[in-house]
């Protein structure tokens, strides 16, 4: 299934996407929160879809597409996940996955705008392999991690490196900014993804190709991850992991190259979809 919130930025509505259309499934479901994914609300889901599918409204065209999944208690990312990414970065392969946490209120939809934050000149892209928690997890075995996804999204980890890397501190302030975590268009649950481990993720500025990567080069896989932070902290349904950018980020460049005012980034991974986002500048 591919699940999708749809509406006015803060008052989104559950619905899914079949077959290029998106309908409407209020009527079944509260929201795809917390809660939902807790109380097995994807197989509930699926059996209503089969006694229902003919039933639902469409969500009308144009319709404004939110983040697939309601406003969780916590979006913790991944740094330097990607073997090509660190080397472009003069970066050592990690040895542990380096973990920093984007704020909740960072997340918009897919098609929403990039903000510009007040005094940046540094505001970078990074497209990433989202995954989205379906049951807690508190010191997972990695044998039993897969049991804890619910499903795959596309995430642009947008970025300010000036903040994140200058300013002092951990990485997470360069990071949470509003609007720093375009999410969707869906959230694809598990059964529709075979390897999420050979995938092919990319991500283009005003047209020109500037990463071209395949889940094949993370560093940290899947299983890995959800264990391994599962040691530090319990995740919780809905809870959102970002797996981590392939090269090609605007920091990788020689110059380097930053978004500015006016730039459209495009983005997709193989059957997550696409996303586009326009920059404009902060304003009060």
């Amino acid at each position: 299934m591919k699940l999708i919130r749809f509406g006015e930025a803060g008052k989104e509505k559950p619905g899914v996407h079949i077959d290029g259309v998106n309908y409407d499934v209020s009527g079944f479901i509260k929201d795809y929160d917390e809660a939902f994914f807790g109380n097995g609300g994807i197989p509930h889901l699926a059996w209503m879809l089969q006694q229902h599918k003919t039933m639902l409204p469409k969500v009308p065209d144009n319709t404004r597409i939110g983040s697939p999944v309601a406003r969780p208690s916590k979006i913790v990312c991944i740094g330097l996940n990607y073997a090509k990414h660190a080397k472009e970065t003069n970066a050592p392969i990690p040895k542990e996955p380096i973990l920093f946490f984007k704020s909740t209120t960072s997340m918009v939809g897919p098609y929403d705008n990039i903000i510009i934050p007040k005094n940046s000149v540094k505001t970078d892209w990074e497209v990433e392999l989202a995954f989205v928690i379906g049951k807690k997890a508190s010191y997972v075995e990695e044998h039993e991690a897969m049991d804890h996804i619910a499903g795959y999204a596309l995430h642009n980890d947008v970025s300010e490196r000036e903040f994140q890397l200058e300013r002092g501190g951990t990485w997470d302030k360069g990071k949470g900014c509003d609007s720093f975590a375009p999410i969707g268009p869906w959230l694809v649950t598990k059964d529709e993804i075979a390897d999420p481990h050979n995938l092919r993720l990319w991500l283009k500025v005003n047209g020109r190709m500037m990463q071209d990567g395949n889940t094949d080069d993370l560093i940290f896989n899947l299983p890995f991850l959800v264990s391994y932070i599962s040691q530090f902290m319990t995740l919780l349904p809905g809870d959102i992991i970002s797996t981590g950018t392939p090269a090609g980020v605007g920091l990788g460049f020689t110059p380097n190259i930053f978004l500015k005012e006016g730039d459209v980034v495009e983005l997709g991974i193989d059957g997550l979809g696409t996303s586009t986002q326009t920059c404009i500048a902060y304003t009060k």
